[in-house]
């Protein structure tokens, strides 16, 4: 089974923080998130073939770190991403992972072939329906976040914030639930209207982070990581 990938980044320093890495874009994903934007990978046929990337992979050995599956998700391709992760694995380069833990089941079989993973939170676990348009998707998400924690594997949080989806008291109540399930580090991202296909959504952002949010997030939780004044 070969993967079905939208497309590739060759280099980042970002996506895999602390390593120099190639991004590629798996196609599919069974959630529907109003912000989201790559929406273009949700049904997306293969733009690069398997062999091209192993053919770029090749020629970058000693040069990339590691191999950062992105998407999309992942996880909806979860038995062609672990044939991958083994073959990148074995070419030498560290692996990680995005993922907003779609299946638990899935993500505990790929879990051992990463080395880091970067796990979407999408909100209080109140929220997910609203947010991901996903049958179940709390408690896929809830579940998926418990592996990893129980896993020790490093990784980081990471919740795109629009105030017409989530609340200041949604954004205290979500770093409440994560800081009782033991999370002491949280990533807060602005929405980013390019690639959303949701018409309010992009026309109706409004800044969402006041001085007193600030104070009260950082109370919760001190090492939250938010967008700068």
């Amino acid at each position: 089974m070969r993967l079905r990938l939208g497309g590739l980044v060759p280099w980042s320093s970002i996506d895999y923080p602390g390593h120099q890495a190639a991004v590629l874009f798996c196609a599919g994903c069974p959630w529907r998130c109003r912000y989201c934007h790559n929406s273009h990978l949700w049904e997306s046929e293969p733009r690069i073939s398997w062999p091209e990337v192993e053919g770029f992979l090749a020629k970058r050995q000693g040069l990339l770190d590691a191999v950062v599956f992105s998407g999309g998700e992942p996880l909806a391709q979860s038995a062609a991403v672990r044939s991958a992760l083994l073959e990148v694995r074995g070419a030498g380069f560290g692996t990680a992972i995005h993922t907003a833990g779609v299946s638990p089941r899935r993500f505990a079989q790929v879990l051992p072939l990463v080395d880091w993973v970067g796990l979407d939170v999408k909100g209080p676990f109140s929220r997910y329906a609203a947010i991901t348009q996903g049958r179940r998707s709390q408690t896929a998400a809830r579940e998926s976040l418990k592996i990893l924690l129980a896993s020790g594997k490093p990784y980081e949080l990471r919740t795109t914030v629009h105030p017409a989806l989530l609340s200041s008291h949604d954004l205290i109540a979500l770093v409440a639930e994560l800081g009782e399930l033991g999370v002491n580090h949280l990533t807060l991202k602005d929405f980013r209207p390019a690639g959303c296909q949701d018409i309010e959504l992009k026309t109706h952002y409004e800044p969402w982070l006041t001085p007193q949010l600030r104070q009260k997030l950082r109370a919760l939780m001190p090492a939250i990581d938010l967008p700068a004044p």
